[in-house]
């Protein structure tokens, strides 16, 4: 038989899991309200929506397509700009290291609203026209994006490592500072890598 202690003991046990089983949830909510850090999500999916098939032996007078999607883990609303830019080999990137965007100007963008817990996703469609080669150089005039087109007159060398004149088109994500009063650089990025080599 038990003791009125031990009934004592057991009834503490069950009471005190019973209060964590209850408390579980809103502990959860709270850890997990404190302990995640905000971020934003940049991406770039093939055109069957998936990360693969990506065009990279590309030639004037075809439409390409990529989708490009923002998440937004903030915790709170943002107004994001989407920054598409044009580089050759030697055209600088964006220095993640020091935060700081490519110099290049934006031929295309988009600003968008996303919910904190939202996404945002476009399908961009770009071409290339006015592609001439002349020995080791590769000129490529204009670029239409989405039926906008830009003059861009980049010119590639030959890669003779990896055969080809290589471009990359690129997206940078901005997102708007209230303190700054303007859309500042996000530090991110994503690229593809394009093959100008095919006639």
């Amino acid at each position: 038989m038990l003791s009125l202690d031990d009934y004592g003991a057991i009834f503490a046990v069950i009471g005190l899991v019973g209060v964590l089983l209850l408390a579980s949830p809103t502990l959860g909510f709270v850890l997990h309200f404190f302990g995640s850090e905000p971020f934003s999500e940049l991406y770039i999916l093939g055109p069957g929506h998936m990360a693969e098939g990506y065009p990279f032996n590309v030639k004037a007078g075809e439409e390409y397509g990529v989708y490009v999607g923002v998440g937004n883990h903030m915790g709170l609303s943002s107004y994001y700009l989407v920054c598409v830019k044009f580089r050759n080999q030697s055209d600088p990137l964006p220095n993640v290291t020091e935060g700081s965007p490519s110099p290049l100007p934006a031929i295309y963008e988009h600003r968008v609203f996303v919910e904190d817990g939202g996404s945002w996703e476009t399908f961009l469609r770009f071409s290339f026209s006015g592609v001439s080669r002349f020995g080791n150089q590769c000129l490529v005039e204009s670029l239409t994006v989405n039926d906008f087109t830009f003059t861009v007159n980049k010119w590639a060398l030959w890669d003779s490592a990896n055969k080809g004149f290589y471009y990359q088109l690129f997206i940078e994500l901005w997102i708007y500072d209230l303190e700054y009063g303007g859309f500042r650089f996000h530090n991110r990025f994503v690229s593809l890598w394009l093959n100008m080599s095919v006639s």
